[in-house]
């Protein structure tokens, strides 16, 4: 949800690997000074760029033990392998088979991160970033205001507007500090905000162009929204269809599905700040509930907007035996000192299973990254060697995003829909489909090479492959589809002049050159 630019206000800081420890645990508790004992192993390696404005970071944390050459791996499908690295931590194998299963629902009532459990990976990653009492979105965000919009017109060139909007971060946290100073302040920015509010018009021009000729005045202009922040985006889209066509207006409907409490409200107090901001009150509904829990039918025609959402959907981890090629799925052990280790398992969950034989029906002409491309003799030899890795490296399947599908096709059978989000992301993780994973510390943006960190203090966000989304939101809804750059729609859809700074630079068609757009024909 923010940019892949990294800004004078929130440079990168390089830290050790016992630093990264000390933050690991400490910024649950606040107490930045003493060092605790930190059983785990790991090499932390930290981005010298930040990846986008949103800040958070790990290590791999895959653990395991060698195993003897006389021993040979279980091969029954009920074994837990331990995937091999360079580490060697204590066997956690036997807490492994004694520790409970346990899942995201389940845990949303706890006010405090669970031990002596384990979990799969998408669990994981739900519980740290959405959890209502420490997850990421529930209480560590703040989303950077500008303020004013800028003149971009009056401003000289990109370097400048580098620099102006440094400032600006600068100061908005400054005020932060006088109310209460963090840390931790975990503060990033959206292209929504950025460039408000012709990022919104052009989304609003293109949602307006396409009612006006396929659904006016037969059906009214009903728009959902996933995920909407502060609510700047609907506010502009709001403000622009009030002033350019009151006749649509009339007929437009706008209501928000936000599963975080604390952006639901500040959605609400936004929408009733000030006259203008008031009189769309009738037009708006803010529904706080997760949009994986829907089950309300909407058979009505509506655009579906998900703008920089699908990186923060939860991703299910697979790795690959090298020989026999077949697919084992992730856990995440959490063990009496909150310490995390993966785990794989030959039986997959119906909806892991699901999404691999999804992909290989819907992408059979389409090319795609995956762990096993290559020569296979190599693939052997390389995994043959002293010390090679028992599994290949991993691949993080985007399991939830063929759910909100799922949920697309059978409660919105009539939607559009209108997305974007990184194709692509600097400094991510090891694996295919990696994430990036990061937070801030000290108005500085730390990154980290594994998403099993300390829940709800790191922003864990994923690339979507838009060939392989496009060909399985197809399959799954039966609509077609249209993929561009981000410059290209908004090229064609924002009015460029309002953005173009003196030097013919233009950054909202310049900036976000790693990410896509995907809209429902």
């Amino acid at each position: 949800m923010a940019s892949a630019s990294c800004m004078a206000a929130q440079s990168c800081v390089p830290m050790d690997s016992p630093a990264i420890n000390r933050l690991f645990r400490r910024l649950a508790t606040h107490r930045f000074c003493q060092p605790p004992h930190y059983a785990a192993t790991a090499v932390s390696t930290v981005s010298a760029q930040q990846v986008r404005s949103r800040s958070s970071a790990s290590t791999p944390t895959t653990y395991s033990k060698p195993r003897a050459p006389e021993r040979k791996p279980k091969t029954t499908s009920e074994s837990s392998w331990q995937q091999r690295t360079d580490h060697f931590p204590l066997d956690k194998a036997e807490e492994f088979k004694r520790y409970p299963t346990v899942t995201a629902d389940a845990l949303r009532g706890r006010r405090e991160r669970p031990r002596r459990v384990k979990m799969l990976m998408p669990d994981f990653i739900e519980d740290s970033l959405y959890n209502p009492h420490y997850g990421y979105f529930s209480k560590n965000v703040t989303i950077f205001n500008p303020g004013e919009p800028f003149q971009f017109n009056g401003i000289p060139d990109e370097p400048e507007f580098n620099r102006m909007l440094g400032e600006r971060y600068t100061q908005f946290e400054d005020k932060l500090d006088e109310q209460e100073y963090r840390e931790d302040r975990q503060l990033w920015h959206t292209p929504t905000e950025l460039f408000r509010p012709y990022y919104g018009e052009a989304i609003a021009r293109y949602m307006v162009a396409n009612y006006k000729l396929s659904l006016f005045p037969y059906h009214d202009l009903v728009i959902y929204e996933l995920g909407a922040g502060n609510g700047t985006l609907m506010l502009n889209i709001l403000d622009y269809i009030r002033t350019t066509d009151p006749e649509v207006y009339a007929r437009t409907k706008f209501r928000i599905i936000e599963v975080s409490s604390t952006l639901a409200n500040l959605q609400n107090h936004h929408l009733n700040a000030t006259a203008a901001s008031r009189g769309h009150a009738d037009k708006v509904e803010i529904i706080n509930k997760s949009v994986f829990d829907w089950d309300v039918y909407v058979p009505t025609h509506c655009f579906f907007l998900a703008m920089e959402v699908f990186d923060n959907f939860a991703h299910d981890i697979i790795r690959y035996d090298p020989f026999t090629e077949e697919a084992m799925q992730g856990s995440v052990l959490i063990d009496a000192e909150g310490d995390f280790y993966e785990f794989y398992q030959r039986n997959l969950d119906p909806v892991a299973a699901r999404f691999l034989r999804v992909r290989d029906a819907a992408c059979q002409d389409r090319a795609y990254t995956h762990p096993l491309r290559g020569p296979k003799a190599l693939r052997h030899l390389r995994h043959r060697m002293p010390m090679a890795p028992n599994l290949t490296l991993p691949e993080y399947i985007p399991t939830r995003l063929m759910q909100f599908f799922s949920t697309l096709s059978t409660y919105f059978p009539n939607h559009r829909l209108i997305t974007s989000d990184f194709h692509s992301l600097p400094q991510a993780t090891p694996g295919f489909n990696a994430p990036v994973v990061q937070t801030r510390y000290q108005r500085r943006t730390v990154l980290v090479r594994t998403p099993l960190v300390q829940q709800g203090y790191f922003d864990i966000l994923f690339p979507t492959d838009f060939g392989v989304m496009e060909d399985i939101y197809r399959a799954l809804t039966g609509r077609l589809t249209k993929v561009m750059t981000h410059g290209d729609f908004f090229e064609r859809w924002a009015y460029t002049e309002d953005t173009t700074m003196k030097s013919g630079e233009n950054a909202l068609v310049g900036w976000y050159k790693n990410a896509s757009v995907l809209v429902t024909v």
